[in-house]
């Protein structure tokens, strides 16, 4: 399976297609620290290593326009990509983007600045169709960034990041591999609003997309967890099958798979007629694992491996339970992961890394003992809490008391202590007040939470562990196997988080490798039949 992948992050869906078989023909990922991450594990290039500041000791990792020469290769790796200059327009230091070595290669830059650059160069597009001269190329994969779609952000439709899907499109149209595969958050199939109140729905106008330069467009609501990750996070996905590729695999469709292609095809063909569609219009729907009806097309198709594992769901305490020890002795789950991506050389495993504890000050650790508590009770008393800490409420009702007087808590003292009335608990909530209503404990035995992405989103589920996770355990939850390393900064702040992405958010914006690994089988299903 030769395959391209852009918007690569750190590498988590390069990861679970090379565990498949995949082949890297090319990747290209615009973050120089998170590029940091994916050349330190699959080209073992050390790109913190002040040695490696002279050029030809990178062979894999290379830029396509900086304002910083090798010789300054810490400020390239700190570089802000917004202020990544225009190839050609007298600024950028030399790129080291050579035709002749692109095989096999991270390109660090813009998608924008990376198409224009095949727009003048038909030589290397022509390289890139036909796989090097090795069987074509098979797929063109990403996860293009996602922070305006998501729930979570501030779905706007204008946003420039919202462009990039179709940047998307614009390369897989010069490079015409057989197969797309696009994956992104849920909340692209929620509908936006324009300024006059219309609705505009991203995933029916990337689907129109694709089908426009020839492409018949799968689309999929699945979840993480189904495919053995111990989050639940739900994913749109869009697989895109060319055209001819389409038709010879056609004869090959069982009843399933015919039944997920009828709609997508009927769609294909209007738009390439040129008919104007609306999502309105019903023409094509996705097909979502929420629906027993489409779960069972998913069982009975060449999907089943995105639902291969729906049942019992992997929980926090399976995924990092083992790591609360010192030393770590690994438990079955990240045993098991080293099994599933065995064949994809990683850095050899000795001591685990990115596993060092963040300072919590008192407060929280107190806070977040209220928060473990909150998590293992029902939804009014926790409802009253979070209006104490908020500062809205002084009253808990006795209702709720009986409940959470069940519980200890963290004293200033240090120790873990019951209280023996309802009025001494409510003068101990006001003293923790917060704001933050999104954060909240871990629970034991169930997967982690979708939005978990940065140090604050979650606390530790462990009566002795009040603190939040570690990037590992976030890793974990990811389904990264230990020996896969973050690099770069752990964390950042301020103006820079706009556009740094240190290892926390390498992780949260990760595609998830074992959901990789099913899409991976999945796409096989399908070239194995050609």
């Amino acid at each position: 399976m030769n395959f391209i992948e852009l918007f690569a992050g750190c590498g988590g869906l390069s990861l679970g297609l090379k565990s498949e078989g995949g082949n890297l023909l090319l990747a290209n990922e615009l973050s120089p620290m998170a590029a940091e991450t994916y050349a330190f594990n699959f080209f073992n290039e050390n790109l913190q290593e002040p040695l490696l500041a002279q050029e030809q000791q990178i062979t894999n990792t290379r830029w396509l326009s900086s304002r910083y020469g090798f010789d300054n290769f810490e400020a390239r790796l700190r570089e802000n990509p917004n202020n990544y200059p225009s190839i050609g327009d007298g600024i950028s230091e030399v790129t080291n983007v050579n035709p002749e070595d692109l095989r096999g290669s991270l390109i660090v830059g813009s998608i924008v600045e990376l198409n224009n650059w095949l727009e003048t160069r038909p030589q290397v597009v022509e390289l890139l169709r036909t796989g090097f001269g090795e069987n074509g190329l098979d797929v063109v994969s990403g996860g293009p960034p996602c922070q305006s779609f998501s729930m979570a952000g501030l779905r706007r439709q204008n946003c420039e990041k919202n462009t990039l899907p179709w940047e998307f499109a614009k390369f897989a149209n010069m490079v015409r591999p057989r197969l797309v595969l696009l994956e992104n958050v849920s909340g692209i199939l929620r509908p936006f609003k324009d300024d006059l109140g219309n609705r505009y729905y991203a995933w029916y106008e990337l689907a129109k997309a694709f089908a426009g330069i020839g492409y018949i467009p799968l689309c999929l609501h699945t979840n993480a967890k189904l495919a053995g990750v111990p989050q639940n996070r739900p994913r749109f996905i869009m697989i895109g099958v060319r055209d001819d590729v389409f038709q010879e695999l056609n004869p090959t469709f069982n009843d399933a798979e015919n039944q997920l292609f009828s709609d997508p095809f009927k769609f294909f063909e209007l738009i390439q007629a040129g008919q104007d569609v609306d999502v309105g219009d019903e023409l094509m729907r996705y097909r979502d694992v929420t629906k027993a009806e489409d779960l069972e097309l998913f069982h009975n198709s060449f999907l089943i491996p995105l639902v291969a594992r729906n049942y019992p769901f992997v929980s926090v305490e399976n995924a990092i339970d083992d790591l609360r020890n010192r030393p770590v002795e690994r438990g079955e789950f990240s045993l098991s992961l080293d099994q599933e991506f065995r064949d994809v050389p990683l850095p050899t495993l000795g001591e685990i890394q990115n596993h060092e504890l963040r300072r919590n000050s008192d407060l929280v650790r107190r806070r977040f003992r209220i928060y473990q508590v909150l998590s293992q009770v029902d939804g009014i008393a926790k409802k009253e809490v979070q209006e104490i800490l908020k500062g809205t409420s002084n009253h808990l009702t006795e209702r709720s008391w009986r409940l959470l007087a069940d519980f200890d808590y963290l004293n200033e003292a240090g120790n873990f202590v019951r209280f023996d009335n309802i009025h001494e608990f409510v003068l101990f909530l006001k003293q923790h007040p917060t704001k933050k209503q999104t954060q909240k404990a871990l629970l034991i035995d169930q997967p982690a939470p979708a939005a978990l992405s940065i140090p604050d989103d979650a606390c530790h589920y462990h009566h002795d562990e009040l603190r939040t996770l570690t990037v590992r355990e976030m890793a974990r939850i990811q389904s990264f196997p230990d020996a896969f390393e973050f690099r770069s900064k752990v964390t950042t702040g301020g103006d820079q988080r706009q556009y740094e992405v240190p290892q926390y958010t390498q992780v949260g914006n990760a595609v998830p490798p074992l959901l990789a690994k099913a899409l991976g089988q999945v796409l096989n299903n399908l070239l194995r039949r050609l």
